[in-house]
């Protein structure tokens, strides 16, 4: 039983430890062929949202609205499948709920 417990501590304080990395952990994603360029951190927070000046000059809202919500989507979920891969890595591939 005090392994059992042990062996908990010990993920425990690597779960720590990696939530602290991924928050510096940060992904680099582009939309629209680099119309709009979007940060994301492992936190799933964006840290920079850059929209080139020709995306603007087209004036076509629908169309830059279309590539934000792209690029938005596709940041999240590379960060969430960086987020899960370094999870798996630290629980032996256990899919414990509300961690990931």
């Amino acid at each position: 039983m005090n392994h059992l417990l042990r062996q908990a501590q010990q993920m425990q304080q690597k779960m720590g430890a990696l939530q602290k990395e991924l928050e510096t952990r940060e992904i680099d994603v582009s939309s629209g062929g680099g119309a709009v360029k979007i940060k994301i951190n492992g936190k799933q927070e964006i840290i920079s949202l850059s929209i080139s000046q020709e995306c603007l000059s087209t004036n076509d809202k629908e169309l830059i609205e279309e590539t934000l919500l792209t690029a938005i989507n596709q940041a999240v979920k590379e960060s969430q499948t960086m987020v899960s891969s370094a999870m798996s890595k630290v629980t032996g591939g256990l899919n414990i709920p509300g961690l990931t």
